[in-house]
């Protein structure tokens, strides 16, 4: 890490010096550490802090916009358009504010940068190595964040698991930190205990084992989060306790929970956060967290019920499902569900199986729901069911690729432009209707993928009189509004009059009016594609306008 000058040393600052907590995890991936992180955030927030978070992914990847979304996830982009992880988003939602590019780094990133500097000269000769310079810088990203967050509390989240090759150089800016750093400094594990069917017994063996590891890296935990499928009871709460080294009371029960947004009232039923701030000797500010327990409650609702179908095509993994790929969309879809106190069921259709099923997989849903998606596969079922919402006045709502698509279904079956495509699908479509942006297709040829799409928070003028200018209207009076993007195609503005004539309405535009943003179809309950990600920025204490409508209009047609 930097050092001070000298002088600046002998400074006195009254304000308290930057608290950080690591979070890592145990036994096996995806027990839990993103929503852990947020909700150690929201619970420190709630008592009046100023709290970020920070990701550090252990892959080779500079970010994570050229992994495939069904082993890795949603992409999520932040505001200053950084394709990040996932537990970005979770961050953003817990917390209610915007994450910047400064609190993600991957060991690409990390690396990168290193290597650049060395190249620059800026080691002035030194030998430059894994160990000491990739954890020093790995340390001033992290003060970085502090600085361009002002957080009085920094929780960072080390991705993998504990034991892992790949995640030890974070462990070792971590354990320098801690040394460096003794008061400000803590460590919490999260971590499985499987209770095995046929035993009928919560194991903590696997626990202690790594914790183990992690003491063998030079860390020891403060806190062990106790995730399992029910409750830890105080005997194992002992066991832990006791073979671990951790306090008693610092063993944090986490089962499994109806909600994530269930999950920082569940820790301070431990009271996690008055332990955290007193082992930290900060002030034990008063919790003020009604707001959260009223939107808990409001997800509690189960009647009515709307069913809503996501056509999509990254959520097929061998013989299992999962939402991963559309964990944004998934989560925009409950915060519009509590605001219009009703309970939603999420339908996945593969678009490749509803091109051999038709109309018939769309049977018993009240809306429809087309998030992103890139190339050609599974678009025809795509196509068909927009179609079927257009031609059956289902609620239709599509998010960028689904906009595109809604454009195409609309050039073929009502312009009657019959070979009309993207360009991204059929490069030879005589009637492009969807088209490559300006300046991307020579990037493209040059093979620039990484990071040079259209990303990040842009403006979008709404067209006065739309139903996506009504929407807004009732949570902003602001006529242009901003959305983030990730798309490298786009409306051709070639065919805006001429579908404009036959019902197509355009919406929202960029404020100089060149770019399509949004278009409706007129006479239809609710049809509406845009072309940005309205999911990235809903957040469960402020959902997302069009999404609230959307839910609103399946509701009331059922």
């Amino acid at each position: 890490m930097s050092k001070l000058p000298a002088k600046t040393k002998k400074i006195k600052d009254s304000k308290p010096d930057p608290k950080y907590i690591f979070v890592v995890g145990g036994v096996m991936s995806g027990v839990g550490k993103g929503v852990t992180t947020a909700s150690i955030g929201q619970i420190l927030q709630a008592r009046g802090y100023n709290v970020s978070a920070i990701k550090m992914d252990p892959y080779i990847n500079v970010d994570a916009g050229t992994m495939n979304p069904i082993e890795h996830g949603e992409v999520f982009v932040t505001e200053d358009g950084d394709e990040t992880d996932q537990d970005i988003g979770n961050y953003e939602r817990f917390l209610n504010k915007n994450i910047y590019k400064e609190n993600y780094m991957t060991t690409g990133r990390v690396y990168q940068t290193v290597i650049a500097r060395e190249r620059n000269l800026e080691y002035k000769g030194k030998c430059v190595q894994v160990v000491p310079h990739i954890p020093m810088e790995i340390r001033d990203r992290i003060e970085r964040a502090v600085q361009k967050t002002g957080a009085e509390i920094m929780i960072i989240e080390i991705g993998g698991t504990v034991g892992e090759y790949e995640n030890l150089l974070f462990l070792e800016a971590a354990r320098v930190m801690k040394l460096y750093k003794p008061k400000d400094v803590l460590f919490v594990m999260v971590s499985y205990l499987p209770i095995p069917n046929k035993i009928g017994e919560m194991k903590t063996k696997p626990t202690q084992h790594a914790v183990r590891n992690l003491q063998s890296a030079g860390i020891q935990p403060d806190f062990l989060v106790a995730r399992s499928e029910r409750m830890i009871d105080q005997a194992r709460r002992e066991k832990l306790s006791i073979n671990c080294n951790v306090a008693l009371e610092s063993v944090i029960a986490a089962p499994d929970a109806d909600s994530i947004y269930d999950i920082p009232l569940n820790f301070e039923k431990d009271n996690l956060s008055e332990r955290i701030l007193e082992k930290f000797n900060l002030p034990k500010k008063k919790s003020n967290n009604e707001e959260w327990q009223k939107m808990v409650q409001a997800t509690k609702i189960k009647t009515p019920e709307v069913n809503i179908g996501i056509v999509g095509k990254y959520f097929a993994s061998g013989d299992f499902s999962l939402g991963d790929s559309y964990i944004s969309v998934i989560e925009a879809i409950k915060h519009a569900a509590a605001f219009n106190k009703c309970k939603v069921k999420t339908h996945w259709l593969g678009a490749e199986d509803v091109e051999k099923q038709g109309a018939k997989a769309f049977k018993g849903l009240d809306g429809l729901i087309i998030p992103q998606g890139w190339g050609g596969r599974g678009a025809e079922g795509k196509i068909e069911a927009i179609r079927y919402c257009r031609e059956k006045g289902v609620p239709y709502f599509g998010l960028c690729y689904g906009m595109q698509m809604a454009v195409i279904e609309f050039a073929r079956n009502v312009a009657g432009l019959k070979e009309a495509n993207s360009a991204e699908v059929n490069p030879k479509t005589p009637d492009p209707v969807i088209h490559i942006m300006p300046g991307q297709e020579k990037l493209i040829k040059e093979k620039g993928y990484g990071g040079t799409i259209r990303l990040g928070g842009w403006p979008c003028k709404l067209q006065a009189g739309t139903k996506l200018e009504k929407a807004y209207a009732k949570f902003t009076d602001k006529k242009t509004v901003s959305e983030r993007h990730r798309h490298r195609y786009e409306f051709n503005n070639d065919y805006r009059s001429r579908f404009a004539e036959l019902g197509l309405i355009v919406a929202g535009t960029s404020p100089d009016g060149t770019i399509v943003e949004a278009i409706e179809i007129k006479n239809h309950p609710f049809f509406v594609g845009v072309q940005f990600h309205p999911e990235y920025i809903s957040r469960p204490l402020a959902p997302h306008p069009l999404f609230v409508e959307f839910i609103k209009t399946c509701k009331g047609k059922r």
